[in-house]
């Protein structure tokens, strides 16, 4: 069991108020990615969970069991770092182990856990390296290791793949994905990676100025976005915000993801001088600014051969669109 409650929990640095009344549930065997800016507090509240940080308000129950006054050692759970933290003077296996030697656990039930993790992991063959002997992505896999063999009620990641490269990101994020399910164990994981939150998640919590923004599955909160704060950060590339009134539409502000935004050479609602393309082979993206609605993004499938400089028509697919009053909040 890992189910995991947060009820108005808070945190404060002297008089600068970090944690603003949190509440969130984290089911059982759920994968929950929290997401926001730089400062949202994301980090901070995982801290919190970990027994690192200590809640100023509120509680934190595990289980059911609350753990606020529980020391991080106690509390089983298991954190895997951005740094990986590995001990450089020990091999794969003593690091991954090392949890479990020092709470006394048998040798031969060490052997074994360590090894079914490797399995997992395929970890196998490096198992009496050290850690200065190993590439980025097989130390954060150890790490990872570390945290399996500890069999915890729930996993905290605090964004474990942003020393990766790009392409031992997507590799990572899918071993990841696949423990998961293995596991069938809880994972809170933090990232600022939008594309990380999309693809991992079951629930996405989107965090502002340590508030809850909104919480949700991903294409929940790709397609019904409370507010203009969530449309703008779900999503790549960002949602565009269109002047409402100058459309014709109701409310302040109009979203049309770049998806929603027709481009042509030969008519639409309005004109756009384009600033920049990016042609990506399997789609392509066309960045223009109009005089009224600044500089938009829309996404082509396919390879086209629109220029910088070309004058071109933008037509919203109104119907697609996001309307928000002059708070930023959804008008449904």
């Amino acid at each position: 069991m890992g189910a995991l409650e947060l009820k108005a929990v808070g945190k404060s640095f002297g008089k600068t108020e970090v944690i603003r009344g949190v509440d969130l549930t984290v089911e059982d065997g759920e994968f929950c990615v929290f997401v926001g800016p730089s400062g949202c507090g994301k980090s901070t509240l995982l801290r919190i969970i970990a027994g690192l940080e200590d809640a100023s308000a509120g509680d934190i129950l595990l289980d059911g069991q609350r753990i606020n006054d529980v020391a991080p050692a106690k509390r089983e759970l298991a954190m895997v770092f951005q740094s990986y933290a590995l001990y450089p003077h020990l091999t794969v296996r003593d690091n991954m182990g090392l949890a479990l030697k020092q709470a006394g656990v048998a040798k031969a039930e060490i052997a074994a856990a360590t090894d079914k993790a490797a399995d997992m992991l395929a970890l196998g063959p490096l198992m009496d390296r050290r850690p200065a002997e190993l590439s980025g992505g097989q130390r954060q896999r150890v790490a990872i290791g570390r945290a399996i063999v500890r069999r915890p009620k729930l996993f905290l990641f605090d964004e474990p793949l942003s020393n990766l490269d790009a392409a031992l990101r997507v590799a990572t994020r899918i071993e990841i994905a696949r423990l998961h399910r293995e596991l069938a164990a809880t994972m809170i994981y933090v990232t600022h990676d939008q594309v990380e939150a999309m693809t991992l998640a079951d629930k996405i919590v989107v965090l502002r100025a340590g508030r809850v923004e909104q919480v949700g599955a991903p294409m929940q909160l790709y397609n019904d976005p409370d507010n203009v704060f969530v449309a703008g950060f779900i999503g790549s590339p960002q949602m565009n915000f269109l002047k409402a009134a100058a459309l014709g539409e109701q409310g302040e502000t109009l979203g049309i993801r770049p998806e929603h935004l027709e481009v042509s050479r030969k008519a639409g609602r309005f004109a756009a001088q384009i600033s920049h393309v990016e042609k990506l082979g399997g789609e392509t993206l066309v960045y223009a600014r109009s005089e009224t609605h600044g500089l938009l993004t829309t996404r082509l499938f396919g390879e086209h051969d629109f220029a910088v400089d070309e004058t071109v028509h933008l037509t919203p697919l109104a119907e697609r669109g996001f309307r928000f009053d002059a708070e930023g909040q959804r008008m449904r």
